[in-house]
């Protein structure tokens, strides 16, 4: 699952996982299941025609098709990107070919359809009905995966959580899909609020990949997003101190000192998630690190002084802020630079290459703005220029 979370609302793009509430599941099968033992007769489709001519009208159409063309015209209709009709025939032949060769097929096909069209439940309901997680292997372990992604975009996060504990716990699955399964579990658990069991099962993928004799076994984006989360619990953490003047200049400083120490241990994993060279986190990761800085820039510009500071005091407090904001312009803008650079070069282009190439644009205005600001010291500042100019092209 590649993509991405909610988190994004909290700054990352992703969205993804499990199946699990076995009545529900049940209930979808029991429904496809008596829906697909009998065909419509006469008075059925006439009871249908009333109320719904247009789905009749499809519905009697495929009715003359067999199994084998119902897959070839699932499968065309998806080749062509035409999910809609992907989706009713693969559907039409899980549903009333229940003996075909073909069934378990279009039921992936079918739920692949659903998923490209963001139809979760319907996604959810036809790969749960091909998903084995405790002892599948083929098909019906992808189908487990893909049900864990449905149920992420469905926002119930723990029941993702019960069936990728349950992937990343088989012994007979190789290791890149354990890991795969601890990952995600882990994002689940930080969607569910449960940062410090997320960051748990984070480190517990991770160290399992340090510790493989060949990390060619395992695709390089699961440990470069495991990193990519880590950093994001640590965002969080960061996030949730406020600085507030009521504490005082000695509490202030405290707080921005505590704030100061997440920042550095989020950039910490955005950099090791960088390290692992996964072309998508690297370009996301180096978009944190400047969003940080630039976050970190508008609360000490927008906190208020210390209300315990003389009119003398205040000012000298402003000028030594004014200072540690321009390093942290400058940082911000080194690292969005060195991101967009590194994603010209790999060929990355994704929602946080654009956002990156935005932030920069601002920050660079904010540096310039504090420069004609008329302080002599800020008139010693220079906007650093990219090593090249590949990070300004658009692709």
């Amino acid at each position: 699952m590649h993509g991405r979370t909610r988190m994004e609302a909290a700054g990352v793009a992703r969205r993804w996982l499990w199946a699990g509430v076995l009545g529900l599941g049940l209930a979808l099968t029991g429904c496809r299941t008596t829906g697909g033992a009998t065909k419509p007769d006469a008075s059925a489709n006439k009871q249908v025609v009333e109320f719904d001519p247009v789905t009749v009208t499809a519905d009697l159409e495929l009715d003359k098709l067999n199994d084998e063309e119902l897959f070839a015209g699932g499968t065309s209709a998806f080749a062509a990107n035409d999910f809609k009709q992907a989706a009713r025939y693969f559907g039409r032949l899980a549903d009333f070919h229940p003996n075909s060769p073909h069934r378990r097929q279009a039921l992936y096909n079918a739920g692949l359809a659903h998923q490209r069209l963001k139809e979760w439940d319907d996604a959810y309901g036809r790969f749960s009905d091909l998903a084995e997680p405790e002892k599948g292997q083929g098909d019906a372990l992808d189908a487990s995966f893909r049900v864990a992604e449905t149920l992420y975009h469905l926002e119930r996060y723990e029941e993702a959580v019960k069936l990728l504990a349950t992937l990343a716990a088989r012994e007979d699955l190789p290791a890149g899909r354990r890991i795969e399964a601890q990952v995600q579990q882990g994002i689940c658990q930080v969607e569910a609020g449960r940062t410090d069991d997320a960051e748990g099962t984070l480190r517990k993928a991770l160290a399992a990949y340090d510790a493989l004799p060949d990390k060619a076994e395992v695709e390089d984006y699961f440990p470069a997003q495991a990193h990519f989360f880590v950093g994001e619990i640590y965002r969080l953490h960061y996030e949730a101190v406020k600085l507030e003047a009521s504490r005082g200049s000695d509490g202030l400083a405290q707080d921005l000192n505590y704030k100061a120490e997440l920042l550095l241990s989020a950039q910490g994993h955005y950099l090791r998630s960088i390290r692992v060279g996964n072309g998508y986190w690297a370009t996301a990761a180096g978009a944190q690190i400047g969003a940080l800085y630039e976050n970190l820039y508008e609360h000490m510009v927008n906190s208020p002084t210390p209300p315990e500071l003389n009119a003398e005091e205040a000012e000298v407090y402003r000028q030594e802020l004014r200072k540690k904001i321009r390093v942290l312009l400058t940082k911000s803008i080194n690292i969005y630079e060195r991101t967009l650079e590194a994603a010209e070069r790999i060929g990355s282009q994704n929602a946080f290459v654009d956002r990156t190439r935005q932030s920069l644009e601002k920050v660079k205005s904010l540096l310039l703005a504090d420069a004609d600001s008329g302080d002599p010291e800020s008139e010693e500042v220079s906007v650093p220029m990219p090593a090249s100019n590949a990070g300004a092209k658009r692709r």
